[in-house]
């Protein structure tokens, strides 16, 4: 995926009131009972039906690297669908999210200002707007570059500009070389 996309789900995933199964055959028998059968399941995962109903009859205790990530990804992305949803909708509309980022960022202004870019870390409450059109991004399958637009946009207005009370010239954020990135509700 993406390192903005990747922190954005993190962020949601730390919301969850139960842990994900954590075993290869309790994930398996999870994702069965989700997608209802496990010729689903062994079409999503890219592996034939009968390994997945070795795995669900705890005949395979230990998958391959690989695999392992896939069906950590996949149950993770199924788990808990209200708290998920509920966790967006409070950031979204009260909430905000916050960002702690370390990244170059610079800015275009006027002649005669210090636009240089450098390396700054940044931990700041993003506003609710923004949390949504990050969450929205997201979930139509934006790229990366486009979450980054829009983590620009808002840490120009939250950062640089603090609300209207400066820097009202500033025309763009430039927000790239992240070394650090993480979100939280």
């Amino acid at each position: 995926m993406s390192l903005i996309g990747d922190g954005l789900t993190e962020a949601v995933q730390k919301a969850f009131t139960r842990p994900a199964p954590k075993s290869a055959g309790a994930q398996m028998r999870y994702l069965v009972k989700q997608l209802g059968g496990t010729k689903a399941v062994a079409q999503m995962l890219r592996i034939s039906q009968r390994t997945v109903e070795r795995y669900v009859k705890d005949q395979i205790k230990k998958p391959r690297p690989d695999l392992a990530g896939r069906l950590d990804r996949e149950v993770k992305a199924r788990w808990q669908p209200q708290i998920r949803a509920r966790a967006k909708a409070k950031a979204a509309s009260t909430g905000g999210i916050m960002i702690d980022v370390r990244a170059r960022l610079g800015y275009t202004a006027p002649i005669g200002s210090t636009d240089q870019d450098r390396i700054r870390h940044l931990t700041l409450a993003l506003p609710p707007q923004y949390a949504a059109r990050l969450f929205d991004a997201q979930e139509q399958g934006a790229s990366d570059d486009r979450l980054q637009e829009i983590a620009a946009e808002a840490l120009k207005e939250v950062y640089f500009q603090d609300g209207g009370r400066r820097a009202g010239s500033l025309d763009e954020v430039r927000f790239t070389d992240i070394e650090h990135l993480e979100f939280e509700l």
